[in-house]
């Protein structure tokens, strides 16, 4: 694994000598790399321990925020109960959504979702709990640009928020935003600084909320708003375990 780079490395820093410090990241494609199959998907050993490492430390929050269902988050990331997990994009929490469902409306959109995804194989349907994903990184390039062509067709008359990401499309029944809840986090743990990782379109949501003193760090390529950038999970590895090193000394000096 690579080094931190040297402005990220010094904004770490001093994100780590915070009075309350708040640490979240992204799952997929920031703490876990991402696979064909999204029930493969795993937290990089060395990320994961970091992670949980800093949610042990004293004064120090540590929080997942995914696209991912909840009960999914829970089960495969494996976290303790010391860190948090958000799931929805940032509209589950262990306490409930933070805004209404309309199941109804859901059951439409995964039922029309269906019907597109029939007959392309590769291209698959995911539902949650208050959004319908239409994933394509599986199929023949015809039939993905068919089936996104018609999915957003389709949502043309669902009442619906829509989210591109990675080789997927995803129609939320409520109101999703990260931003949102890096918010509602930095208030539960009255953090006076703010780490987060992401890689994805959603992720840019929470990047937008970064204030001074935070530190928001981009995975991979693309326009971002966050301030620092590296290129892998394995980096957000080293950028994790550095952060857990200067956090733990200067909690010793205290």
């Amino acid at each position: 694994m690579s080094d931190v780079p040297s402005e990220l490395s010094k904004a770490l820093e001093q994100a780590a000598e915070a009075a309350r410090l708040l640490v979240a990241s992204d799952f997929d494609g920031t703490l876990s790399p991402i696979v064909n199959n999204p029930a493969d998907a795993r937290p990089l050993p060395e990320a994961g321990r970091a992670l949980i490492a800093l949610a042990g430390l004293p004064e120090t929050g540590a929080a997942l925020i995914s696209g991912r269902a909840l009960s999914d988050l829970r089960l495969l990331s494996s976290m303790p109960s010391s860190v948090q997990l958000v799931g929805s994009h940032g509209a589950e929490f262990d306490s409930g959504f933070s805004h209404q469902i309309d199941a109804a409306l859901l059951q439409r959109i995964t039922e029309e979702l269906c019907a597109i995804a029939s007959g392309k194989p590769g291209v698959l349907v995911e539902t949650k709990p208050a959004s319908v994903a239409l994933h394509v990184r599986n199929a023949a390039a015809a039939d993905a640009e068919a089936a996104l062509a018609a999915a957003w067709a389709a949502s043309t008359s669902w009442a619906a928020q829509a989210t591109t990401g990675k080789a997927v499309l995803e129609f939320a029944v409520i109101s999703t935003d990260k931003g949102e809840a890096i918010d509602i986090l930095r208030d539960q743990y009255n953090a006076t600084a703010v780490v987060f990782f992401g890689d994805d379109v959603t992720d840019e949501k929470a990047f937008r909320r970064i204030r001074d003193g935070d530190v928001g760090v981009k995975v991979g390529s693309g326009e971002t708003h966050a301030a620092y950038r590296v290129d892998s999970p394995n980096d957000v590895a080293v950028a994790l375990n550095h952060l857990l090193k200067i956090r733990a000394q200067s909690a010793d000096r205290t």
